[in-house]
């Protein structure tokens, strides 16, 4: 599995991004998947549900089946937050990993970069930042592919991580 990043601060489009850019790679045959790093806590389930009264009893991973779906929670309680690493091998194989967020994991990674949002641009500290998408004019070196040119930014992930398209 090859593994690529979108890093960007919080409303800078990582998501808008991603969810455009997925239709690409499987355009191009690619079987993707995605682990997405949230910052807070979350809760995929719903009070009252049998799920989440198993998972509040004490289960220590309840899995929910349907014939469209299943989903596998996984309750850490004190273990500690997981590794990139360890999710990544919980995945089914395929051919690419997009990554949002995990900022300080040392993957290549593309910085979403809207200068409106006030805040600075993470490539002069990170050296796994292999691009920038931005409108703006910055001083880098790094590839800087346009925000909404989705296929160009495509492009230039397949080629960084020597991907090939696959028949569909």
């Amino acid at each position: 599995m090859k593994v690529f990043g979108i890093a960007g601060y919080s409303g800078s489009g990582k998501t808008t991004l991603l969810e455009k850019l997925i239709p690409c790679f499987t355009a191009r045959g690619l079987k993707v998947s995605v682990i997405k790093h949230a910052h807070h806590g979350f809760d995929i389930d719903r009070p009252g549900k049998d799920s989440y009264r198993h998972r509040e009893a004490g289960a220590s991973e309840v899995l929910l089946s349907c014939h469209d779906r299943w989903a596998l929670m996984h309750e850490r309680r004190s273990e500690g937050e997981i590794s990139l690493d360890e999710l990544l091998g919980r995945l089914a194989p395929c051919d690419l990993v997009l990554i949002e967020g995990f900022k300080q994991e040392p993957v290549p990674k593309l910085e979403v970069y809207r200068p409106e949002n006030g805040k600075p641009p993470l490539f002069p500290e990170r050296d796994d930042i292999v691009a920038i998408a931005t409108d703006a004019a910055l001083d880098t070196t790094l590839p800087r592919l346009p925000l909404n040119d989705v296929e160009r930014i495509a492009e230039f992930v397949m080629n960084h991580l020597q991907l090939q398209e696959r028949p569909c």
